[in-house]
């Protein structure tokens, strides 16, 4: 199976990336599904009801979110709906949505799971006691996580604790796309941040003036995600047949002034 994976949408350029390039990428690399992290599509921040379904439009089968799941409420209904979408299993059962879902892929069964990491983070469930919990009795053909995590120490950690049990662990949150994608020694394909979709140049996709500024000054500065500007999209393809796992990093780059 052949998954094709793009790092956390940020905002409208975010978006447009992902319009630009995803149908593409998809034929490039024949990827028989597409799992986007969409937690930061509504401007940096959440998810809407409307860009719900323009990602899926854009060709993605599948979206996971994260620690910005609830920012709006909107959202909470179409949670608890038939939709291809799932929030962080180790929040609490009574939450709208769900934490994991299984999609038919040309005929084969794939868990997607999604995982929101607890360092640095709010103090939600265990996560690797969770991650148990779902796997206890699966009999899914390939298991896909999205493993939500600030820090990279319990990135790695999941990834070793899953190993072997599921096919795929991805790390988003960080927007940065680290350089260890790796097959673990009983076989899971891993990256410890896939990297975000939105803004090059600032600071993980927001404007880095604002950002600047409150290091500074240590002042509340509301943090802008622009609308217009270069952007970058980041992701991973995994085959789970072959033992492979690649970085996909595409960036626009202005035109060079002619002498």
């Amino acid at each position: 199976m052949r998954i094709l994976f793009i790092g956390d949408i940020v905002g409208k350029i975010g978006r447009r990336m992902l319009s630009e390039h995803l149908m593409k990428l998809k034929k490039e690399y024949g990827a028989q599904v597409t799992v986007v992290n969409g937690e930061n599509a509504a401007h940096g921040k959440g998810i809407t009801k409307k860009l719900y379904k323009e990602i899926l439009m854009y060709g993605a089968d599948f979206i996971t979110l994260g620690n910005h799941t609830y920012a709006k409420s909107e959202v909470y209904e179409l949670l608890d709906s038939d939709v291809r979408m799932v929030r962080p299993a180790n929040y609490p059962e009574e939450n709208p949505g769900r934490g994991y879902d299984f999609i038919n892929v040309n005929g084969e069964k794939l868990l997607i799971m999604n995982l929101q990491g607890r360092s640095f983070m709010p103090a939600i469930d265990c996560p690797f006691k969770k991650a148990d919990e779902i796997l206890a009795n699966n009999e899914a053909t390939a298991v896909f996580v999205d493993f939500h995590s600030e820090t990279t120490s319990e990135s790695i950690a999941m990834g070793r604790y899953l190993d072997g049990r599921a096919d795929a662990v991805v790390g988003t949150h960080t927007h940065v796309q680290t350089n260890d994608e790796q097959v673990l020694p009983e076989g899971t394909k891993y990256i410890t941040d896939a990297g975000m979709t939105g803004f090059k140049d600032g600071v993980l996709g927001i404007r880095k003036e604002e950002v600047i500024e409150r290091f500074l000054t240590q002042m509340p500065v509301r943090h802008e995600v622009p609308e217009e500007g270069e952007g970058i999209l980041s992701g991973v393809i995994i085959d789970t047949k072959t033992n492979k796992i690649d970085k996909i990093r595409i960036e626009e780059k202005r035109a060079q002034p002619q002498d």
